[in-house]
């Protein structure tokens, strides 16, 4: 079953007795149980009738004795079970879930892993409960992603907006949420989010950012790219070291790609790139500045730049140093202290 059918269900009070949410995305899992959690019982129900355990400090037997017990004053009780990927008798749970307790909605948590399907206790699960398996987005899924979690709930977006959500938040849904509900505190309701609020309520310097940064470094402006990495070294606290590797590593992998695909059109090449049709061509630009050759020496700059900023290798793990060997493998120059 699908997250937004599950999701459909429960606020329309079609619940089922057992469901067990897995996979590598945590966003989807953790909204389906807090639904449950928050929704079926009111508050005075909850004190008699829900439940909430970890499978670290927890035996499958404790979760069976309290889903067999009748609800009281409620017509269901409650069981989320978290952290079940630490539960170790959990595949102990698959006579329960082959026949649970018609009042009782038992909710597995089960993250960052897959089941093992040949198992007979996972054939169980996915044939006998509500299963929801989770997978992270794709980068080139994430623009189209937050465009529609913004229209439900009630704003829009220019494609500049959303790719700065995108690149700057990325990929972690828990996160980008977050920080998404941070900022429309700020904005009316059905209004246009534009970049200047993005930068203002989710915290991204007005002065300079790393998508500047990267942009420099793609057209070959060394001053600029030099300035901006000395704001970067004087202002670490809103600019931290693994966000900007991070960010760079994703920008010179898309050089890369616009590179090897350049016989394509901009809207197949937005595809492969993951980033709207209007950016295609800063990629393609970028491209034409750095040859095949050159971006694998950036790439393999860009991974020691992150070991020595973990302290890996090098003694220079400072941020500035860290920077400066980066910018000098990409442009070739001495940059002044």
């Amino acid at each position: 079953m699908t997250f937004d059918q599950i999701i459909k269900d429960i606020k329309a009070k079609k619940y089922s007795p057992v469901y067990f949410l897995t996979g590598d995305e945590p966003y989807y899992i953790d909204q389906v149980a807090e639904l449950i959690e928050n929704s079926v019982l009111n508050e005075g129900e909850k004190a008699f009738n829900q439940v909430i355990a970890y499978g670290k400090d927890t035996e499958f037997k404790t979760i069976v004795d309290e889903a067999r017990q009748f609800p009281m004053m409620s017509p269901y009780r409650v069981i989320i079970l978290k952290e079940a990927q630490d539960m170790r008798t959990l595949p102990e749970l698959e006579s329960y879930i082959a026949n649970p307790a018609p009042s009782s909605i038992l909710v597995i948590c089960y993250k960052y892993k897959k089941l093992d399907k040949r198992l007979k206790f996972a054939k169980t699960v996915v044939s006998k409960s509500v299963f929801l398996e989770t997978k992270k987005l794709y980068d080139n899924q994430l623009p189209g992603w937050i465009q529609d979690y913004l229209a439900k709930i009630g704003y829009k977006a220019s494609p500049n907006v959303v790719a700065l959500l995108a690149n700057y938040i990325g990929s972690d849904l828990s996160r980008l949420t977050n920080e998404i509900t941070k900022l429309i505190l700020n904005v009316p309701k059905g209004s246009m989010i534009t970049e200047d609020q993005v930068r203002e309520f989710i915290g991204i310097s007005k002065d300079f950012d790393v998508f500047e940064f990267q942009k420099a470094i793609g057209e070959r402006d060394f001053k600029k790219a030099t300035l901006i990495m000395h704001y970067f070294i004087h202002n670490p606290a809103s600019n931290p070291i693994p966000m900007i590797i991070g960010s760079l590593y994703n920008y010179f992998n898309k050089i890369y790609m616009a590179a090897y695909h350049s016989a394509l059109g901009n809207a197949e090449l937005a595809k492969i790139l993951g980033v709207v049709p209007i950016f295609v061509q800063e990629y393609r630009n970028a491209a034409k500045n750095y040859p095949i050759a050159q971006l694998q020496r950036v790439m393999q700059a860009l991974k020691i730049a992150d070991e020595q900023s973990k302290g890996i290798g090098s003694g220079r793990s400072r941020d500035g140093a860290v920077l400066k060997d980066f910018l000098i493998a990409c442009m070739g120059s001495n940059i002044s202290q």
